[in-house]
C-alpha cells in the first residue's frame, strides 16, 4: 500500500488530490496548519491528518516523525502555496518562504523516511507562470500574466525539481502544472478556472508514477512543458 503525504491539503487542489488518491487505494496524510479544518477535512475524505505548517521547522519535523513513527512513506506532494499580487519585500519573503523555501524544508525532512521506500516519488506542485518557456510562447496564456512574485517563486519551485532529481537520484522528484483552478488561491476570484477534480488529476498522475518513471520532468495535462 502506498502512503502519500500532501501538504496544504486541507482545501482546493490539496483536498481533490488527497480525494483521488484515498479512492486509488494510497493512505493520505492530509498536511494542514489548522487542526480543526485539517481534521475536518481529513475524516471527510477518509484520510490521516498532521499538522503541519511548511514555514516552520519543528512542526515539519513533528510531523515526518509522526509519518515515519506510523508506518513510513512513500509519496510526498508538496503542494502548499500562496499568492499576493503585493510586491513588497516582506510579501515576497512571506511567498518565497512557503512556496519555495518550504519545499526545502518538508523534502529534506522527509527524505530519511522516503530512501526507505521501494519507490519514493516527491511531487511540486508548481505553475506555467514560472516556467520560462510559457512565459515566452504567445500562444500561452502565461505570456500574459503579470504575477512578479508569485511566477518568481514558482521558477524556484521548477529549479528546486531540477536539482534535487539530479542531487538525489534515488527518488523521483518532478513538477507539475495543475493548470488554472477554480479554487481560493490568494484570496482572488477564480471562478472561471476548470474544475478542481481536472486539475488534480495531472497531480494524481505524477504521484503515481512506478519504479520505472520519470524524474526531473515538468509535466502538465499533455505532457511535458519546458521549463
Amino acid at each position: 500500500m502506498t502512503t502519500t503525504l500532501i501538504t496544504g491539503a486541507n482545501r482546493g487542489l490539496g483536498k481533490e488530490t488527497a480525494r483521488q488518491l484515498v479512492a486509488a487505494g494510497h493512505v493520505v496524510y492530509v498536511g494542514a496548519r489548522g487542526e480543526a479544518r485539517g481534521r475536518a477535512a481529513a475524516d471527510e475524505l477518509g484520510a490521516r491528518f498532521v499538522r503541519l505548517d511548511v514555514t516552520d521547522d519543528a512542526s515539519v519535523a513533528a510531523a515526518l516523525d509522526q509519518i515515519a513513527a506510523d508506518g513510513g512513506l512513500d509519496v510526498l506532494i508538496n503542494n502548499a502555496g500562496i499568492a499576493m499580487l503585493a510586491r513588497s519585500g516582506p510579501d515576497a519573503l512571506e511567498v518565497f518562504d512557503t512556496n519555495a523555501v518550504g519545499i526545502v524544508r518538508v523534502t529534506e525532512a522527509a527524505l530519511p523516511v522516503l530512501r526507505k521506500s521501494a519507490n519514493p516519488v516527491v511531487v511540486n506542485v508548481s505553475s506555467a507562470l514560472g516556467s520560462f518557456a510559457a512565459n515566452h510562447d504567445p500562444s500561452r496564456p502565461a505570456s500574459s500574466v503579470s504575477a512578479i512574485v508569485y511566477g518568481a517563486s514558482k521558477a524556484a519551485v521548477s529549479m528546486l525539481t531540477v536539482q534535487y532529481a539530479r542531487a538525489v537520484p534515488e527518488v523521483k522528484f518532478n513538477a507539475v502544472e495543475p493548470g488554472y483552478t477554480d479554487t481560493e488561491l490568494g484570496g482572488a476570484d477564480n471562478s472561471r478556472g476548470r474544475p478542481v477534480r481536472v486539475s488534480a488529476q495531472t497531480i494524481v498522475r505524477a504521484a503515481s508514477i512506478g519504479i520505472d518513471g520519470p524524474t526531473g520532468t515538468f509535466q502538465e495535462d499533455a505532457g511535458e512543458l519546458g521549463w
